[in-house]
């Protein structure tokens, strides 16, 4: 599958936009499909349980085995972000794993089912060089991390890049 991939754009016109992009507490998905006025096309491009993660994601997680998923949301041919994703695997029920190992609903919809706060957080070098070695195009002006907690525990760590897809042209 071929998408267009490029950096946010740096013109000041859309400075606004990024500013609002970085501050959201809520569903990034819903926002991409309200952009792109349609649902959004996810990209899984890399997906596996682990427990080698960065020491960030030890630290603001807790858990001793994860789920580690990368994927880019697109439309119109476009990347509108790409996302890393660690899972902590023993805080989320099973139908949510059976949702993120289908590969084909975006996070922000299976969130949508349970009750998350999102934090955010410092972003970790280690984390970013894990999206940047998947997707490439590092771009940290345009880029968070973030924290997804459910009462009981941590549940996700998120680090996301926004790309010029989010900009209509």
């Amino acid at each position: 599958m071929s998408v267009e991939r490029q950096l946010f754009p740096s013109d000041p016109r859309h400075a606004p936009l990024l500013r609002a992009l970085l501050a959201l507490d809520g569903s990034t998905t819903r926002v991409c499909e309200a952009l792109a006025q349609r649902p959004v096309t996810v990209q899984l491009h890399h997906q596996r349980q682990t427990t080698d993660v960065p020491v960030a994601v030890r630290e603001q997680l807790g858990g001793d085995r994860w789920l580690e998923r990368v994927t880019s949301l697109h439309a119109h041919g476009r990347v509108m972000m790409d996302n890393l994703s660690y899972t902590r695997l023993d805080a989320v029920p099973d139908w949510f794993l059976s949702g993120l190992d289908a590969g084909q609903a975006p996070v922000g919809h299976l969130l949508g089912k349970l009750f998350v706060q999102r934090e955010g957080m410092p972003g970790s070098a280690d984390v970013a060089q894990a999206l940047w070695s998947r997707v490439g195009l590092p771009d940290t002006r345009a880029s968070r991390c973030y924290r997804v907690v459910t009462p009981e525990s941590p549940l996700m760590l998120i680090f996301e890049v926004y790309r010029d897809g989010m900009v209509q042209r």
